[in-house]
């Protein structure tokens, strides 16, 4: 099916603090829209605060999916995300609504969008010597390990960003190729797409004003319980910063807080800091895309305008 004759669905992209769920709620209030979020955070239980996961009434003004569907100590991929977002959009369709995909998690976007390399699964013993050498080392070193063996990976990875250091090093002890080799390789013959996703991309003509944005939902968050909210999860005795879940920004942060290993003030600067690396990267992946629709968020009427560009998608 080429994409003349495909189906297009709207997905609206964005960064944190762009105004996403605004604008998503603004046109559910217009079709009967069912909304999957396109958050890798938002798929934790309760994980509420630090998420910024929608409010209930948010939540009861339009069916929701992909919200609450784990727990913090379970793992959700990219390849899971992408089952569960062709099913429900043709589950979507099937009830006569409109599906309209929501997020920031520009990772699973590709994923749906361009389908699934053949990376291998996660390899827990693995991981667990890679952790082992984190500790005894530190993450900038295993950088630098990565950078000899995957160059092209490391050059755009931080020397602490420990999730994507510890993969792409997993990825070639398992493989003995380069991630970044792999990534490029064509990926597998699939059936032709259903769909054609039609990314309309909220984005900050002035980077401080969303700057100022994510300072201040980070204080209210620190102001609504973020602190007590870790602190109960970190009650259960059966998470830790190894895993995904409390790697989401802002929880390591308040982690290390209560660990100790920082003040109060290091943390909230270190969490403001945190989310503004996220957004730069949420920014780089949405301006590879050219076929996005680009909506100026910090316009008064942002999202006035992009309920419209939803709309001539949807028709």
């Amino acid at each position: 099916m080429s994409d003349r004759q495909a189906k297009k669905i709207a997905c609206l992209l964005g960064p944190t603090a762009s105004g996403k769920t605004a604008a998503a709620l603004a046109f559910a209030a217009r079709r009967p829209v069912e909304i999957v979020s396109v958050d890798s955070a938002l798929v934790y239980r309760e994980m509420d605060i630090g998420t910024a996961k929608p409010a209930a009434s948010e939540l009861a003004a339009a069916p929701h999916h992909l919200i609450d569907i784990i727990d913090p100590a379970e793992t959700y991929s990219a390849a899971g995300f992408r089952a569960d977002a062709l099913r429900l959009v043709g589950e979507i369709e099937a009830r006569g609504n409109v599906p309209l995909l929501v997020g920031g998690t520009m990772l699973y976007y590709k994923a749906l969008t361009q389908g699934l390399n053949d990376l291998p699964a996660a390899d827990p013993e693995v991981r667990a010597a890679l952790d082992a050498d984190a500790a005894r080392d530190g993450w900038p070193a295993l950088h630098a390990r990565l950078a000899v063996v995957d160059s092209e990976t490391a050059a755009r990875l931080a020397p602490n960003d420990s999730q994507r250091i510890q993969r792409a090093l997993e990825v070639f002890m398992l493989t003995g190729q380069p991630m970044s080799a792999l990534l490029a390789a064509p990926r597998r013959e699939e059936e032709a797409a259903r769909w054609q996703f039609v990314p309309v991309a909220l984005e900050p003509s002035d980077r401080s004003v969303l700057h100022a944005r994510i300072a201040a939902r980070f204080d209210a968050m620190l102001a609504h319980g973020l602190i007590d909210e870790v602190k109960r999860l970190r009650a259960r005795g059966d998470l830790d910063l190894a895993m995904p879940s409390m790697r989401c920004v802002g929880y390591r942060q308040a982690w290390e807080y209560l660990d100790g290993a920082t003040d109060y003030d290091t943390m909230r600067d270190k969490g403001i800091f945190a989310t503004r690396q996220l957004c730069k990267r949420q920014l780089t992946w949405l301006r590879a895309m050219p076929e996005r629709i680009v909506i100026d968020c910090c316009a008064d009427d942002a999202t006035a305008q992009a309920v419209r560009a939803i709309e001539r998608v949807s028709q």
